[in-house]
């Protein structure tokens, strides 16, 4: 009897498909190919599909309990984490793709600093009343002392550009205080957070959804900023209090943010985030499926980890459930 793979996806190129073909082929596997204007054929065929890859909790959750890998081409699974019953089985394995979107979301945020840096909300406001105003002070990321919260591949990977583009220092933030490599120039544990915030010109947020994540940038927090730091947030918008942030740019109390995450998101027409002084919202764009780049590495994960699957060893980009990454 064949072992199945139901491939849900709008992204795929044909060269994709093929290489996931080769893939499936080695390892001994069937794929079946569906876009997300077929749900219906999709959940048809997971019922007798031994792994899913997808993003879709509609999709997973009408999998029976034969489903023994659900594979996420996102990098954040706190869908999936935040309710046991979306998985038939408890022990059906769970992977995501962090480590496909450092490229992407590295470049947002460059580009969203520098943005705030040389003023561009504001001169996009001069232009659009065609003014002609030049001489906004601007500021550089050379010089600049940076805060990533959150030292995974996004965060190290934009760490490492930042200090190419002549950052004064950056800190990195985790759970243990540790990470590989040295492209920080010091990592602190979550519980020393306050003592990064009050140097940092620019706080970088690249935080998973879990319960521990939730509100942690506070409103205490905020007021431990100095007056001339941006807030940036690339993870989840439920990391931040965003009544006390909006606040915060109202009154001036810090320089200025970009969030491409928020709470709820959509974002109602009449949130104060809106109109919110020197701010620059994008609609959770910074990772996506938009850049090529980006497609192909979760694709070649997804193959490098079926290969490992067939052979029954461990899964490289495996999620510990109750942790949510």
């Amino acid at each position: 009897m064949d072992r199945e793979i139901c491939i849900f996806q709008e992204f795929l190129t044909d060269d994709h498909k093929a290489r996931i073909r080769a893939a499936a082929e080695a390892a001994g596997f069937v794929p079946h190919f569906f876009t997300p204007d077929q749900m219906e054929e999709a959940k048809a065929c997971v019922q007798h599909c031994e792994v899913l890859y997808a993003h879709s909790p509609e999709l997973l959750r009408s999998a029976p309990a034969t489903l023994k890998w659900y594979c996420c081409s996102f990098a954040g699974v706190d869908p999936y984490c935040k309710d046991e019953s979306i998985f038939a089985a408890p022990d059906c394995l769970l992977t995501n793709s962090a480590g496909a979107y450092g490229v992407t979301i590295s470049e947002h945020l460059i580009m969203v600093i520098l943005m705030l840096m040389r003023r561009m909300p504001e001169y996009a406001d001069v232009v659009a009343r065609r003014g002609w105003s030049n001489q906004l002070p601007v500021r550089s990321i050379q010089g600049s002392h940076f805060t990533v919260l959150g030292t995974g591949d996004i965060g190290s990977t934009f760490a490492r550009k930042v200090k190419l583009l002549g950052a004064a220092s950056v800190t990195g933030v985790n759970r243990s205080g540790r990470t590989p490599g040295d492209v920080f120039d010091r990592v602190l544990p979550i519980s020393r957070l306050d003592e990064a915030l009050p140097d940092a010109h620019v706080l970088v947020m690249a935080l998973p959804g879990t319960p521990e994540t939730i509100g942690i940038l506070s409103r205490e927090r905020i007021a431990l900023l100095p007056a001339d730091a941006f807030v940036v947030n690339v993870g989840r918008g439920s990391a931040i209090d965003q009544p006390a942030l909006v606040e915060a740019l109202d009154t001036g109390r810090i320089a200025g943010a970009a969030l491409d995450v928020m709470t709820p998101e959509p974002l109602p027409a009449d949130d104060p985030l809106w109109t919110a002084r020197n701010l620059v919202l994008t609609p959770h764009v910074a990772g996506n499926m938009s850049l090529g780049y980006t497609c192909d590495r979760t694709v070649d994960m997804f193959c490098e980890d079926l290969a490992r699957y067939a052979a029954g060893e461990p899964l490289a980009h495996l999620v510990d459930r109750k942790r949510g990454y």
